[in-house]
């Protein structure tokens, strides 16, 4: 169950923004095997400006359209992140929504007793998922 947050400045159209979220998820069921009823996901629009993301050294020609992806996930291999940050940036370019420059992925791990669902349970804890 990966939660992805999916952080913009103010560049494209909510219609830009749905597609892109739903080319990350079809991502995700595909190379991380996300269970198809799991779809968590933050998309956060800011400000033109609001985002500050250098080139690290690495000769990238960054714009106003970069984007964040965070996907917070447990238990993936290191194969299957390098897969998942190929197969995005190579679909979201393709798709005209992110150049391959302005595209930042990353995938933070965490435990089954990191989530709660709702009603202050811990779900994978309790066994009711």
């Amino acid at each position: 169950m990966p939660l992805v947050r999916i952080t913009q400045q103010d560049v494209r159209t909510p219609e830009e923004s749905r597609q892109m979220a739903d080319i990350v998820q079809d991502v995700m069921l595909e190379l991380f095997a996300a269970p198809p009823g799991d779809r968590y996901q933050i998309l956060e629009t800011l400000p033109v400006g609001s985002i500050i993301a250098e080139d690290t050294g690495l000769g990238l020609e960054r714009s106003d359209g970069v984007v964040i992806i965070q996907i917070t996930q447990q238990g993936r291999g290191e194969e299957q992140k390098k897969a998942i940050y190929a197969a995005l940036s190579e679909r979201l370019a393709a798709a005209g929504l992110v150049r391959e420059d302005d595209l930042i992925v990353s995938v933070v791990e965490n435990g089954h007793e990191d989530w709660s669902f709702g009603r202050g349970r811990a779900q994978f804890l309790t066994g009711e998922l």
